[in-house]
């Protein structure tokens, strides 16, 4: 099994991503795979 890296998300990466999360068409699930995140870093 292989871990990955710890990344630093981008200012602009993370505005996008709470942008979609606001706008709650997709599932916290759907959102974290698009943007191949961990779904309780949407959440929190």
């Amino acid at each position: 099994m292989s871990r990955r890296s710890q990344r630093n998300h981008t200012a602009a990466f993370k505005a996008k991503v709470a942008l979609a999360a606001v706008k709650r068409d997709r599932t916290l699930a759907q959102l974290a795979e698009q943007f191949d995140v961990h779904p309780n870093q949407i959440a929190s």
